[in-house]
């Protein structure tokens, strides 16, 4: 009693989202129907004509805005740019940023230091903690002699 593995598929949105694409932008086909993992992979190391120009020009969804423009999604959604955007109209808000471009680069350029300080902080007293228990177990070896 042999069963045939059935392949993993999952839906185009889930595709589209690991390929970096909006789903409305694809072709009806890819939009339609379900997406195998092998299938994906393909798409992936040999991208077809359509997946190359629409990663290209756009439009793009939110994660890829929010990367482009050096801002998080949070900061697109308070900024109120909810449609997607493609890479000329990302390209000219880059060469004239607007304030909420500018002040929303800032916040995500505070945050990365956070975020920065946060990981050497944790760093430096992991190295401390490291530093006092080997001190205790050289100690503790120097007794037990």
């Amino acid at each position: 009693m042999s069963s045939e593995k059935k392949p993993q598929t999952m839906k185009p949105a889930t595709a589209a989202q690991k390929l970096g694409i909006l789903l409305d932008a694809a072709p009806a086909e890819f939009q339609t129907e379900f997406v195998s993992r092998t299938e994906l992979a393909e798409f992936m190391a040999n991208p077809p004509e359509w997946l190359t120009l629409l990663r290209a020009n756009g439009p793009h969804p939110r994660q890829v805005v929010a990367a482009k423009l050096g801002v998080s999604i949070s900061g697109l959604a308070r900024s109120e740019v909810i449609d997607p955007l493609t890479t000329a109209e990302i390209a000219a808000l880059l060469q004239q940023p607007p304030a909420w471009l500018v002040l929303e680069r800032s916040t995500q350029a505070g945050v990365r230091a956070d975020q920065i300080a946060v990981k050497d902080r944790d760093a430096h007293r992991a190295a401390k903690k490291a530093h006092v228990e080997r001190q205790a177990a050289q100690e503790q070896a120097k007794r037990d002699r």
